[in-house]
């Protein structure tokens, strides 16, 4: 059964080594699996730390439009986990058992550009408890660093194939070259993960990364026959490319005055995650492509107009926002 055409229906628990993992009062929307840490951010206004790491960022923006949502990570026992947990909670967002251990949590240093771009160093070790699908909630989304660190990327890998014919996936590889051991490993961990993914979505540098020299609406058109069923390409200012099996959509960006680009992805990836989990119909119709694609476009938009991880509100969405 194609997760984009009726696996909503599908429901039972995750179990993390005997146990089963139940301490949300429903069974989310949303699980998300990934790394949470501290961003520090280095400008020329000062240096700043927040919460970070692309996974959480998108489980917080899920929170922030509503849709319920829990985090699988590995924090330490610190007074960093202690406060990504608090940020993450300030949306709704609960982390599921097994997310919190012992030693430090990790960092990545960002460092801004003139134009708000960033460069990222990371103090990162990555271990995720063996984990076993019991619920499966409408929607699993994970990517970045979770996917390609060990040991814990072995992990993430075995429960998406685990749960992908029962539930839809969604995947964002959000290439960090620092913490890669080469290009041509990054590729072939990336390829052999999307044959378990029905949604892809990376940046135009992520695509030119790891398919160098080749041209955008080709490497969609790759993933399509790696087996996705959606693949999306964002561009910044030049907008994003969402590819079916059916349809290429180019979606143009709203015009933005932009304080910084931290965090724009993953409030992409979280509207687009909002997009199929509140389509009227089962499918991809060019159309409900169109639609999802300029809601993402917007979210990201009204991201980078405010300094750090800042992603929409479901109000902040909704509402008709002018083009800067």
């Amino acid at each position: 059964m194609s997760s984009l055409r009726g696996a909503f229906n599908e429901r039972c628990t995750f179990a993390q080594k005997h146990e089963t993992i139940q301490s949300h009062h429903q069974i989310p929307d949303v699980i998300v699996v990934g790394e949470a840490l501290a961003d520090v951010v280095i400008s020329r206004e000062g240096t700043f730390e927040h919460p970070g790491g692309s996974p959480a960022n998108v489980a917080y923006g899920l929170g922030r439009l509503g849709i319920s949502t829990t985090l699988l990570t590995s924090l330490g026992d610190d007074e960093r986990a202690d406060g990504i947990e608090a940020h993450l909670r300030s949306a709704d967002v609960e982390l599921l058992p097994g997310s919190r251990g012992t030693g430090r949590t990790a960092s990545a240093i960002a460092t801004l550009a003139a134009d708000g771009s960033a460069r990222y160093d990371f103090d990162i070790s990555w271990e995720l408890p063996p984990v076993t699908p019991g619920f499966l909630p409408k929607i699993l989304h994970t990517g970045s660093i979770a996917t390609f660190l060990s040991p814990g990327a072995a992990s993430v890998k075995a429960l998406v194939e685990r749960a992908h014919r029962e539930c839809l996936v969604t995947y964002d590889p959000n290439i960090r070259p620092a913490i890669l051991r080469s290009q041509a490993v990054a590729k072939n961990i990336f390829e052999d993960f999307v044959t378990f993914v029905d949604v892809v979505k990376l940046s135009d540098q992520d695509a030119w990364w790891l398919y160098p020299g080749r041209q955008l609406e080709d490497i969609a058109a790759h993933i399509l026959d790696l087996g996705a069923e959606m693949a999306v390409i964002t561009r910044g200012s030049e907008g994003s490319l969402l590819s079916t099996a059916d349809a290429q959509v180019t979606i143009p960006s709203v015009k933005s005055v932009v304080a910084d680009t931290i965090g724009a992805g993953d409030a992409y990836m979280a509207a687009l995650i909002y997009g199929l989990l509140t389509r009227p119909t089962d499918g991809l119709a060019p159309a409900l492509v169109e639609r999802i694609g300029r809601t993402a476009s917007k979210a990201a938009a009204i991201t980078v107009r405010r300094p750090g991880v800042n992603p929409p509100t479901l109000a902040e969405l909704h509402a008709d926002i002018e083009e800067q």
